[in-house]
C-alpha cells in the first residue's frame, strides 16, 4: 500500500526501515512528549513489528506508513497513519510523527497530513477522523487547527502527563468540515 505526495512516499514499513526508526525514537527531542518507556529500544522494536503486522492483516483496519523522501527512498523521515481499532467502522485516529530533524521544515507535516486525511475520507470511506495530543505540544495543536479539527475535549491523561501539568487533548474532523476547509484553503 502506498500514498504518494509531491515530495513524499507513504508506504508500508520494510525491515530495512527499523534502524532509522529506532534512531529517531532514541533522540532526546523526540522523547519530550513521550512516556519514558516509549523511547526504549525494546518498546520501539515492538512498535515497529506491530506496524509491520498491521500491513498483513485482512481485513486491514490500521494503516501506519513509513514516510520517505521521494528523491531518496532510503531516507525515513517519520511515520503516519490512520488506526481504526477501538473506533467505529467510519472513524479512525490520525497520527503523524516526524524525526526531530524534520520538525518545522518546509510544511512537511502539512503535506503528509493532507495525504492521510484524503486517504481516510476518500479511500477508507471515513466520516470522522480523531486526533489525540498532549496539551503542551503546540505544534500539533496548530497543525490540527489548520486542517479544521475541532478540540472536542480535554482529559487528565496518564500520571506522567499530570505530573508535568499537561492533559490529553482530543480533536475531531468530520468529512463535511474537511470538505469545507479544503475548499477555503490552499494546502502545499
Amino acid at each position: 500500500m502506498e500514498i504518494s505526495t509531491k515530495r513524499f512516499l507513504l508506504r508500508d514499513f520494510v525491515q530495512e526501515d527499523e534502524p532509522a526508526f529506532l534512531a529517531y525514537h532514541a533522540e532526546p527531542a523526540y522523547a519530550e512528549f513521550c512516556l519514558p518507556k516509549e523511547t526504549t529500544p525494546e518498546f520501539t522494536h515492538e512498535l515497529f513489528q506491530r506496524f509491520r503486522q498491521w500491513a498483513t492483516e485482512v481485513p486491514r483496519r490500521n494503516y501506519q506508513f513509513a514516510i520517505v523522501d521521494r528523491r531518496n527512498l532510503e531516507l525515513l523521515i517519520g511515520c503516519g497513519g490512520l488506526r481504526q481499532d477501538s473506533y467505529g467502522s467510519e472513524q479512525a485516529e490520525l497520527g503523524i510523527e516526524l524525526a526531530p530533524q524534520f520538525w518545522g521544515r518546509y510544511a512537511y507535516a502539512i503535506e503528509i497530513g493532507k495525504a492521510l486525511i484524503d486517504f481516510g475520507f476518500r479511500d477508507l470511506g471515513l466520516e470522522e477522523i480523531i486526533g489525540i495530543s498532549v496539551s503542551a505540544n503546540l505544534r500539533v495543536s496548530r497543525l490540527a487547527e489548520r486542517y479544521g479539527f475541532l478540540a472536542i475535549g480535554t482529559r487528565p491523561g496518564p500520571d506522567w502527563m499530570r505530573t508535568r501539568r499537561w492533559s490529553q487533548m482530543e480533536w475531531q474532523l468530520t468529512r463535511e468540515s474537511w470538505a469545507r476547509v479544503f475548499s477555503l484553503k490552499k494546502f502545499r
